[in-house]
């Protein structure tokens, strides 16, 4: 059959496509949803040398589909209610997020989704089917989570509820009392919350840290990965836990069909990693905390032109362009002039709710931002 006459069944996924055009070929990549990596012998020197030793020694074929037994009992040591056997290990969040929404959107359901939010959450139940309202984060108010328009939002058929928490791309948490009321409402009316919670450990108040998901609800389904808050996106191992045995039984069988199983040496420096979770975290507080001040300082020399305010956790943040030539365009030029790459709201578009089309994503974790900014300046200096 010719190309011309296959259907996608998934929409572009706008986010990959915008980066499998810029993220290797522009200069400065000032977008970066990850804090910045490590090397493997720089993450090596936080494990033992029997780590490096077996490292070395590591054969080469397949792992357990669940994860190996050593990286199932280091990411339920982050949780308090989570043991080893509620936790299953996925190719990185995004196979994760395919596997739930496979399992709990289809055709009669419904799902309600925050936004903006991460593209994949709201496009995979669509494409399964399922009707998806979704409840706009409020910019006027610090992209405040409204739990009284989730409950709203609710339906007898509603199977999911899914967050990001901090969000991608805004930055924006949550209080405590805020979260433990979203938690309760979807246990009273029996629906589940799926809780993306990559960025989970670099809020910038560490007081702020909200409780995981799957630890204050049976049903609720945490899901996570190596690459945000660890800054290892290069290993391509992230998870998901919830104490519903029948769940993480069906997601297990059904990844079956994609990755079976996750590399072995993946999983391995994934497991030293969480051994050495703290120092990796606080490493990763510590870089956005030495250019929160480099970027207040840049965006308040141009507060003619940008709205700005640093997120509450993570590392990206989702500033309002005020420029009367939009976003889209603001972006296009910077990158094409000076290779400095941004996300334009276009990339956060909803189906489901309004976004505000006036923003763009920037990163804040990587290290020595000043000769991307100095690009970034240098363009609104001379345009």
């Amino acid at each position: 059959m010719s190309s011309s006459h296959v259907s996608p069944r998934l929409p572009d996924f706008r986010l990959e496509r915008h980066f499998s055009r810029w993220e290797f070929t522009a200069r400065h990549h000032l977008t970066a949803s990850d804090a910045e990596t490590l090397t493997v012998a720089e993450l090596l020197d936080l494990g033992t040398d029997a780590d490096r030793e077996a490292f070395a020694a590591l054969r080469l074929g397949y792992i357990e589909t669940w994860g190996t037994a050593p990286l199932r009992a280091a990411i339920a040591g982050t949780y308090d209610a989570c043991g080893p056997d509620d936790v299953l290990a996925f190719a990185g969040a995004e196979e994760a997020l395919y596997w739930l929404m496979q399992l709990l959107a289809g055709p009669g359901d419904h799902v309600v989704v925050t936004a903006p939010n991460y593209q994949a959450v709201e496009t995979l139940p669509l494409a399964a089917g399922a009707d998806v309202t979704g409840v706009p984060l409020d910019p006027q108010d610090g992209w405040r989570l409204d739990v009284d328009a989730v409950r709203a939002a609710l339906r007898p058929s509603t199977t999911a509820v899914c967050v990001d928490v901090p969000n991608n791309p805004t930055g924006a948490l949550p209080d405590q009392e805020t979260w433990r009321a979203l938690v309760e409402l979807c246990d009273e009316a029996g629906v589940r919350l799926v809780s993306d919670e990559v960025y989970r450990g670099i809020e910038l108040d560490p007081a702020r840290t909200l409780p995981q998901a799957a630890d204050l609800s049976r049903t609720a389904v945490s899901v996570n990965v190596m690459s945000k808050a660890y800054g290892l996106p290069g290993l391509r191992i992230g998870w998901v836990a919830c104490r519903d045995r029948a769940l993480v039984e069906m997601l297990e069988r059904h990844k079956h069909y994609t990755s079976i199983c996750n590399s072995g040496p993946g999983e391995f420096l994934a497991t030293v990693a969480l051994r050495a979770r703290e120092e990796v975290l606080a490493r990763a507080r510590r870089i956005v905390a030495e250019n929160l001040p480099v970027f207040d300082a840049f965006f308040a020399r141009h507060d003619d032109r940008f709205a700005w305010a640093p997120p509450d956790g993570g590392c990206v943040a989702f500033p309002r362009y005020l420029g009367a030539d939009g976003v889209e365009a603001f972006c296009t030029e910077l990158v094409e002039t000076e290779g400095v790459l941004l996300l334009p709201a276009s990339i956060y578009a909803s189906e489901v709710a309004a976004v505000p089309a006036d923003r763009f994503r920037i990163g804040i974790g990587r290290r020595n931002p000043e000769p991307a900014l100095a690009a970034f300046e240098s363009f609104l200096t001379h345009r």
